[in-house]
């Protein structure tokens, strides 16, 4: 296997000793095992944005901050450097999240460092000591289905509790050692309160869970708990302990259309009073 360059710098400074294997090559990156003294642990090298196959990236960058009023800008305008920093915001992302969520008592692997583009982070390993597999590559009993899913669920929330939603959750990027389910690729984790899709993100990674589990415990299929922790997140309940039931009533209430429309006209009427008195005071001091 040719060792990456990115890789190569890495051992020439010394941050890690060797590269044992590949482990896996995804749509964001690609992972190696690595070995750093008496550790195996895992590289993962991020690819350029021309190499990489995660779409609607405009969605989860929203609410992201640049470093500085310039970067913004240059964000905002696409230049070569706003898409330079683009760039490290969203390899940034991920290390930023994985700190952030191991502090919270969120499962997610160990990181141990960010090098040159490249994230230095613990290896999950199944009970054999080999590399973890994927929620999607096992098969629990209902039982196991159940726990995996309540466990799940109580990560979604010390996430939200931390400020973050996951933003890509599904039976991919969640590993199963022998303690349980471990969350990992969170490249484009979403802060939760500055980002406006923020709620259907969260949704998403419920539902994908829900589904991957109620394949071996259906009844779980029919559990509301996306719109449970949506509501005590917005009325500033949500807690690491609150208590969850899966379920929840929706409004009935109808909308009144007209009082909407009665707004629209208001506001309708207010700007355009507005744009007059404009136009009144621009004809004044052309006068």
């Amino acid at each position: 296997m040719k060792t990456p360059p990115a890789l190569e710098e890495l051992i020439e400074e010394g941050v890690i000793d060797s590269v044992l294997r590949s482990l896996k090559s995804g749509k964001e990156a690609s992972v190696y095992l690595v070995a750093s003294g008496s550790h195996v642990r895992c590289a993962k090298v991020y690819k350029e944005a021309n190499k990489r196959g995660f779409h609607k990236l405009a969605e989860y960058q929203e609410g992201r901050k640049a470093r500085g009023s310039r970067d913004a800008r240059a964000m905002g305008k696409r230049s070569r450097h706003g898409r330079a920093e683009q760039e490290e915001a969203w390899k940034n992302a991920e290390v930023d999240a994985l700190y952030r969520l191991a502090a919270a008592g969120v499962r997610v692997p160990q990181p141990h460092g960010y090098f040159s583009g490249v994230l230095i982070m613990e290896m999950i390993r199944d009970a054999d000591g080999d590399a973890a597999p994927r929620l999607n590559d096992v098969q629990p009993t209902p039982e196991q289905a159940r726990e995996w899913h309540a466990f799940l669920m109580r990560q979604i929330v010390l996430m939200l509790c931390a400020g973050l939603i996951h933003g890509d959750l599904s039976e991919y990027n969640v590993l199963v050692d022998a303690g349980g389910p471990v969350i990992i690729d969170l490249p484009q984790a979403v802060d939760a309160a500055s980002n406006n899709n923020a709620f259907a993100m969260l949704q998403r990674d419920v539902n994908n869970i829900t589904a991957c589990c109620g394949r071996y415990a259906p009844e779980l299929l029919t559990s509301e708990y996306a719109h449970e922790i949506w509501k005590l997140y917005q009325g500033r309940k949500l807690r690491p302990d609150s208590v969850l039931t899966g379920q929840f009533e929706h409004d009935q209430t109808e909308a009144d259309v007209g009082a909407v429309l009665e707004q629209i006209e208001e506001a309708r009427k207010e700007a355009e009073i507005r744009e007059q008195g404009r136009r009144a005071a621009a004809e004044r001091e052309g006068d």
